[in-house]
């Protein structure tokens, strides 16, 4: 599968590496000059967790913004909750 975010759709992006070589002005020197430019690449931080979705705990890949901001409901991790809210219903 692919490096995307289920939730806000981030993925790998690409950019610039710029290498410079010289001495600053404000140092003293003539400027700094580029030397090289090479293509990289930003990966989102994505993690594999399980959240619930459409009232069922699935695994989804997420970044972890995602999870920070709350927009991640993850399921309870022992049935405590769930014999309640049967007992409750029934």
């Amino acid at each position: 599968m692919p490096r995307v975010c289920q939730i806000t759709g981030k993925r790998t992006t690409v950019g610039n590496s710029i290498r410079y070589r010289g001495r600053p002005k404000y140092q003293g020197g003539i400027g700094l000059k580029v030397t090289a430019i090479s293509r990289r690449t930003f990966k989102p931080n994505i993690q594999t967790v399980r959240a619930i979705v459409d009232g069922k705990p699935t695994r989804i890949k997420v970044c972890t913004k995602a999870i920070k901001n709350g927009k991640v409901v993850k399921p309870l991790k022992r049935k405590y909750g769930y014999t309640r809210q049967a007992k409750a219903e029934g």
